[in-house]
């Protein structure tokens, strides 16, 4: 009797089960072919399915109730839809839309918002899910995955640095704050390190000379950090994250409406490290030491007529030092332990008023004040520096003519304690440039652009500027580039060699501006195939051609640092290629090559270019199980071999660096409402520059040469305690000294 009364209640239960089970069917296509591989899911829960060859989707096993349902894949537009299911199966079809990253706004390539496929100068787009892929405190590292762009750290004590592109050193590059020159002089050492990753809207990068637009510092390109409209930023925001190192890492900031016609929005980066490191075992510090914070806000206004006024402002204050393990602030500008000690605080306001005229007529300006206290062991350096810019910018357009006038004025104040300034430098520069793109019809559009700039130290400088684009497909577009720039040097700002170690300064003569010469052939082309998977081919030739060249003499005296004019050319030349691809089941990759010759040639006699790598390559895998909300990023770059800077024939460090490589692995999940949760680990291979040689700081038990002999020539004198002939010199550094370790972070957003 048991056994019956089991059976009928196993099959009434079967019965209310089977009862209660639905199911959700359909198909996702995209322009009218079946979109293969796509993820469908039921969100804030586990349930989900992957659409087969055909574009469809089952999903089995769900109960009675209201559903959101989600489609997406990766590279195209997630598509949400509402369902009630009451029925055995519910029928459901999505149209997913390309969400094409070549439709992005760009400014940096014309001083003209247009789309990234329209302007006829090539402008590469990061966006704030490229920063996420690879976390970093700054802007700074975070570029270290751009195919091109490397950053360059230049003293193995104080951690300073440099953005190099196509091999080109940071002098060359104009780094840009919504538009404006603010990062330079004395900033491009340090002004990176205190822009909030979590305010930028998106980073352009031109490789090539903008000096047509943006005057002196554009010559190898420009680096433009576009921050966040308030209206578009979230209501509140914070990402924090910290290092098995030690390092701590923290943005946070909020956008809010005052009164009925201005927004605002606030935010801020604190950034901690504390913790020396010696793995190496030199007694000196493997991570510069920072206490470092920034505050940002920014404020827009309605006014009439929708014109534009916007301003914005920032201070940033930093504590860095490096040096033997046992320094302490006690010991700062002495000279019996060596410490690298830099206190930096600058501000900086800049705006954007549109003028209230008929015509389109904006003024833009900035203002930035930088002080840095720092000594390098014994020696001080206190230096000043103010730039004030403006702009009036005129947009019109005529007929096929999209014209723009600018004229410009650009004010810079430096001093420092050195012997280089014995006077206090003080110069302005006023400049006039035209810009007209003339639009042949939908496939052809020529630009020319031309600048005048005078400098009263070197009279008048022009540097004009032609792009043609050619688009005879929609998927194909080449763009042919060529201008020319110029440079105005500041060594002291530029040159952190000069500062550190105990090589002497050599200013052979007065420094005439460096020009250049510069033309760039670009291919892009799109490719999309009938299974979903798309891919974007972006290629770019170049050649540069410099005179009056401005490079640091490191060979002829070892023991001495000599900038003079070159007395010939250097040139730069190179291939580069990315490619990006959205391939099946939310696998998103890029992968990025670039093959370079950075020379200079004097007497007949050609020598590659110190530090600057010959090919260098970068890439991102991204993989998304929707189900899981778990998100994997795979990032990394190589660079090639690399000339170094020695101290002389005996030195016994490597002439070369060899093949070195950077990779890193993240983990994200997303599946809480407004929080992220991330980790993984930075530097898998554990590289560090110190691998393979005996040493990297030369010298480093005896930083203040107490125990080093010269001749009467001032050469250094091999000895028995010295004998490669060696001064104290941290400048041999190419790549970071940190080694692997693992991080951890939070992020949280309310729209």
């Amino acid at each position: 009797m048991k056994l019956i009364y089991f059976i009928v209640i196993l099959f009434y239960g079967s019965t209310i089960v089977a009862q209660s089970i639905y199911n959700v069917e359909g198909k996702v296509i995209s322009n009218g072919e079946p979109l293969p591989f796509a993820n469908i899911y039921i969100e804030n829960t586990t349930k989900g399915s992957t659409t087969d060859e055909n574009g469809h989707f089952l999903i089995k096993n769900l109960e009675k109730g209201n559903y959101t349902i989600i489609a997406s894949f990766t590279g195209y537009k997630t598509q949400k839809k509402t369902i009630h299911i009451s029925d055995k199966t519910v029928y459901i079809n999505f149209h997913l839309n390309e969400n094409d990253d070549l439709e992005e706004i760009i400014i940096t390539g014309t001083l003209k918002a247009v789309s990234r496929l329209e302007s006829p100068v090539p402008v590469e787009v990061y966006s704030p899910t490229f920063l996420k892929k690879n976390p970093t405190p700054n802007i700074f590292e975070a570029l270290q995955n751009v195919n091109g762009v490397r950053p360059q750290l230049n003293c193995n004590v104080c951690n300073t640095g440099d953005i190099h592109i196509n091999g080109l050193e940071g002098p060359y590059t104009l780094v840009l704050i919504d538009g404006m020159p603010i990062v330079s002089g004395l900033s491009t050492v340090y002004g990176l390190s205190g822009i909030p990753n979590s305010l930028i809207e998106q980073i352009e990068v031109v490789k090539g000379p903008a000096s047509s637009l943006y005057g002196s510092e554009a010559v190898g390109g420009l680096i433009n950090v576009i921050t966040k409209l308030p209206e578009n930023a979230p209501r509140f925001f914070a990402d924090g994250f910290v290092t098995g190192w030690g390092e701590v890492n923290i943005d946070a900031g909020f956008k809010a409406n005052v009164g009925e016609k201005a927004t605002v929005l606030f935010g801020t980066n604190y950034f901690k490290y504390d913790n020396p490191v010696d793995n190496n075992k030199d007694n000196f510090t493997d991570l510069t030491l920072q206490d470092r914070i920034s505050i940002f806000q920014k404020w827009d206004f309605k006014r009439a007529n929708n014109k534009k006024l916007a301003l914005a402002g920032r201070y940033f204050y930093e504590d860095r030092w490096g040096g033997e393990l046992q320094w302490t602030k006690a010991d700062r500008g002495g000279n019996e332990v060596y410490g690298e000690s830099i206190y930096t605080s600058r501000f900086e306001i800049l705006g954007n008023y549109e003028l209230p005229f008929k015509e389109k007529v904006n003024f833009q300006f900035s203002y930035s004040d930088h002080d840095q206290n720092s000594v390098y062991g014994d020696t001080p350096y206190l230096a000043q520096q103010s730039i004030g810019f403006g702009q009036f910018i005129w947009d019109k357009k005529i007929s096929k003519n999209d014209l723009l006038f600018g004229a410009a004025f650009r004010y810079n104040y430096y001093n420092d304690n050195t012997t280089a300034t014995p006077n206090a430098d003080k110069v302005t520069i006023p400049s006039l440039f035209v810009q007209d793109e003339i639009a042949f019809n939908k496939k052809q559009s020529l630009l020319l652009g031309l600048r005048f700039d005078y400098d009263t130290r070197h009279g008048t400088i022009f540097t004009p500027r032609i792009a043609y684009k050619y688009k005879p497909t929609d998927s194909d577009i080449i763009r042919l580039n060529a201008g020319t720039g110029f440079r105005v040097v500041n060594l002291f700002t530029e040159e952190h060699a000069a500062l550190t170690g105990a090589r002497e300064v050599i200013i052979k003569e007065e420094l005439n501006p460096e020009e250049s010469y510069n033309v760039t052939l670009n291919y892009l082309k799109k490719l999309y195939l009938k299974n979903g998977m798309y891919f974007t081919l972006d290629t770019s030739a170049w050649y540069t051609y410099f005179t009056n060249a401005i490079i640091p003499d490191y060979d002829t005296n070892p023991n001495q640092i000599i900038y003079d004019n070159l007395d010939g050319y250097s040139t730069s030349k190179g291939l580069s290629i990315n490619i990006d691809a959205v391939i099946k089941n939310g696998i998103k990759a890029s992968i990025g090559a670039t093959y370079q010759e950075v020379s200079q040639t004097k007497n007949g006699e050609r020598i590659d270019q110190i530090l600057t790598e010959k090919y260098s390559g970068v890439w991102s895998f991204s993989y998304k199980n929707y189900p899981t909300n778990l998100t994997l990023d795979y990032t990394g770059n190589i660079y090639g071999p690399m000339r170094l800077p020695l101290l002389g024939d005996l030195d016994p460090r490597q002439e070369y660096s060899p093949t070195w490589s950077i990779q890193n692995i993240q983990l994200t999940h997303d599946g809480i409402d407004n929080l992220e949760i991330y980790g993984g680990v930075k530097n898998l291979l554990n590289w560090t520059p110190n691998k393979g040689n005996p040493f990297v700081i030369a010298r480093a038990n005896d930083p203040f040469d107490e125990n080093v002999a010269f001749n009467t020539n001032g050469d250094v004198i091999a000895t028995t305690d010295n004998p490669y002939a060696l001064t104290f010199d941290p400048s041999y550094v190419y790549g970071p000294n940190q080694g692997i370790r693992l991080f951890f972070g939070v992020r949280y957003k309310l729209n």
